[in-house]
């Protein structure tokens, strides 16, 4: 018995559909992902059209300065049968002998097993089931096709079609200049010349097969999701020609397509390379809590898998991280669009390697972040294809100090803090005398005021050109918190390393800032806080979700007696069933939708648009509150299990409409959104003994 037969897993995803539903739409709008630890990754629509720039079997994760490519697009698959046979076809299946699998024709099943995908097709009594899998930490994608049942015995024609080019390019840039094939041996390789792109390498395995060289130049081929968001939406693809397979009962088919070497490609077997999947997505399971290693939660485990990367090609990084005898490791914050981004790899830390039991990995991505630290800040985001990071950023700091108490709690690292404190008092040094973009400690208050025209700093980073939509200048109400909730951290730490000094000292910075957080934050008329204050319009009394963590974290900065009206207001405004709106409906500004062009978008952004990793926050502020109604707290995820079915299959949306249905928009997959869901769905589960650390005793005005 394999080691991954002894860990059962979730059961199967499987898609619902029927005749009452229009599957054509079904099928183009729900998507699938399967990701290599890289931040490379297949993607596509479950009816097998590309719809998006970001679609591909294979979106290879190349060193820099390349990144992210588009190397195998699509694939065309059909089935073709003898003359003879034709006559016992309908006579819609008649056309040439040839059936599309493409579509809602043939298509009687998509599910996920183990987070992978899985897909049926049926021809009257034949049943053609495809897999996919990608090669963890690899750009090696396995397409299998194992064909049973009765009936004439088709053969199944597979022609792939490749555009290489940046995941972000436009389409329509097919260049002139058409890609060359070569073969030799059973091994083909797909170049273009005209680029410094690795070869796209193909192979067939499994079965009596053929290829027939014959190059097609695919045109107008439209992208509709592309239509919908304003861009660039059509565009050709070239084919080399079509692999012919001939297959009998209980074979397995297997097209490899990957960019690395033969002997790379070559050391696992389809077979072998499935049961190496196999294990690892079981030691998944078998390191993470207890509480996630079935049902949905062991679906998020497969989901949370999918953003922690060993980023490709930052080679200086990975040197100097194993020279400290580390491991380089980062968070992918969304896809398709998103890199790894400070913020959202702090804020989804816990839920991705805490939870999950990839505690290793979480020491290591602290200890990748804390290298870049650039006058007190982190990076706020890492480009694609760059080696450096971006720095405009005021919270991505700050959470870097809550991700890095959400480890040191789980782990007792002592090493790593002792490693990181002179990085800690640094980053506190550097706001309180002042750093980039304005940002500083008011010495009238103590309070954080950031903000510099032309900048977005906080997670409310909607930008078009010049326009910063919600620019938010001034003491934003999240920041004070996250500030406060440092400083009670750093001062913490000293302590525990016996450094009371330099404790006492910060520990009276972060008293200050209580007093006048409480003094100035409170809007007396509206029983609950101000989103900004010192604004350049004075103070912001909008009703926004950001005044939650003046509740939710460890060290709330808000006094206790008046959590009771935030969660209220919270509440009654801002809370759906897939998370907080970002702005209550009675605002002028609200915007009810997320969809149309990019400006259109932007403008909705952070303006109503519903965001499901807050839903996190809200529960940890709500259950502080309420500590023993832990099913109560669950029934505020009650939507997301079928959410699971939408979108990205099996995984969770970046964000939701403002108004029910509350439909699914902006990435497919996010990190915080999964992240966040995870951990509250452990930290609901009823069971004390699971997580003992949501037992303690709830800090009230950092006591």
């Amino acid at each position: 018995m394999s080691f991954s037969d002894q860990i059962p897993g979730p059961e199967p995803r499987v898609m619902p559909w029927g005749p009452e539903q229009p599957a054509r739409e079904i099928l183009l709008s729900r998507e699938w992902l399967a990701t290599n630890g890289l931040g490379g990754y297949a993607s596509g629509t479950v009816s097998g059209a590309v719809t998006r720039r970001y679609h591909g079997l294979l979106v290879a994760a190349l060193p820099v300065p390349f990144g992210r490519v588009v190397m195998w697009s699509h694939i065309l698959e059909l089935l073709v049968f003898d003359e003879d046979d034709v006559v016992s076809l309908g006579a819609e299946e008649r056309a040439g002998g040839q059936l599309d699998l493409r579509g809602a024709d043939y298509l009687v099943e998509f599910r996920l097993e183990q987070g992978l995908p899985v897909w049926r097709f049926q021809v009257r009594e034949l049943l053609l089931e495809k897999r996919l899998l990608l090669s963890h930490r690899q750009n090696t994608v396995h397409v299998s096709y194992h064909l049973r049942g009765h009936g004439p015995r088709p053969r199944l024609e597979l022609r792939p079609a490749v555009h290489f080019r940046h995941y972000e390019d436009p389409v329509a840039q097919l260049p002139e200049a058409l890609y060359e094939i070569s073969a030799r041996d059973g091994r083909y390789e797909i170049t273009n010349p005209t680029t410094a792109l690795p070869p796209l390498r193909m192979r067939l395995h499994g079965c009596t097969s053929s290829f027939t060289i014959d190059p097609r130049r695919i045109h107008q081929v439209v992208y509709r999701s592309e239509l919908e968001r304003g861009y660039d939406y059509e565009g050709d693809l070239w084919s080399p020609g079509a692999f012919h397979l001939d297959m009998q009962e209980h074979e397995t088919a297997t097209l490899v397509g990957s960019t690395e070497s033969w002997d790379i490609i070559e050391v696992l077997t389809p077979a072998a390379a499935q049961r190496a999947e196999n294990d690892r997505r079981a030691r998944l399971l078998d390191f993470a809590m207890p509480a996630a290693r079935s049902g949905i939660a062991a679906e998020l485990v497969f989901a949370a898998d999918q953003f922690v990367i060993t980023p490709a090609g930052r080679a200086e990084e990975e040197a100097r991280a194993h020279a400290a005898g580390d491991e380089v490791r980062t968070v992918i914050a969304g896809y398709h669009w998103f890199t790894d981004w400070g913020r959202d790899t702090m804020i989804s830390l816990e839920g991705l390697t805490i939870t999950t039991g990839r505690t290793l990995e979480a020491g290591y991505i602290l200890r990748t972040f804390a290298h870049y630290v650039r006058d007190g800040l982190i990076p706020n985001m890492f480009p694609d294809g760059k080696k450096e990071g971006l720095y405009h950023t005021a919270d991505a700091t700050l959470w870097f100090f809550h991700a890095l108490g959400r480890y040191f709690d789980a782990t007792a690292d002592h090493t790593t803090l002792k490693l990181l404190l002179p990085t800690l008092c640094d980053i506190a040094e550097h706001h309180l005398l002042g750093t980039k973009f304005n940002i500083h400690v008011d010495p009238n208050d103590g309070l954080l005021i950031q903000g510099q025209e032309g900048y977005q700093l906080t997670w409310m980073d909607a930008k078009m050109g010049d326009w910063v939509v919600t620019p938010r200048r001034g003491k934003a109400v999240e920041i004070n918190a996250l500030w406060f909730n440092a400083l009670e951290l750093l001062a913490g730490w000293l302590r525990e390393t016996g450094d009371d000094a330099a404790a006492n000292r910060y520990a009276g910075y972060a008293q200050r800032a209580q007093r006048s957080f409480n003094e100035r934050f409170w809007d007396t008329d509206g029983g609950y806080l101000y989103d900004v204050i010192d604004g350049p319009k004075g103070n912001d009394n909008s009703v926004r979700p950001n005044q939650i963590f003046a509740i939710s974290l460890e060290h709330p900065v808000l006094a206790r007696d008046r959590w009771g009206a935030v969660l209220a207001v919270v509440e009654k405004e801002l809370l759906t069933p897939v998370g907080l709106r970002s702005l209550s409906p009675n605002n002028p500004d609200y915007k009810k939708t997320y969809h149309a062009d990019l400006r259109t978008r932007d403008a909705a952004y952070h303006q109503g648009t519903v965001w499901a990793w807050l839903i996190g926050p809200f529960i940890d502020a709500w259950l502080k509150l309420h500590p023993n109604e832990l099913e109560k707290a669950r029934g505020f995820l009650r939507a997301f299990p079928a959410h699971l079915d939408e979108a990205g299959i099996g995984t969770v949306s970046e964000v939701f409409d403002a108004e029910a249905p509350h439909t699914a928009r902006g990435c497919i997959a996010q990190a915080w959104s999964v992240a966040e869901l995870l951990r509250c769905w452990v930290k609901t589960d009823g069971d004390a003994s699971l997580d003992a650390a949501r037992r303690r005793p709830v800090r009230t005005n950092g006591g």
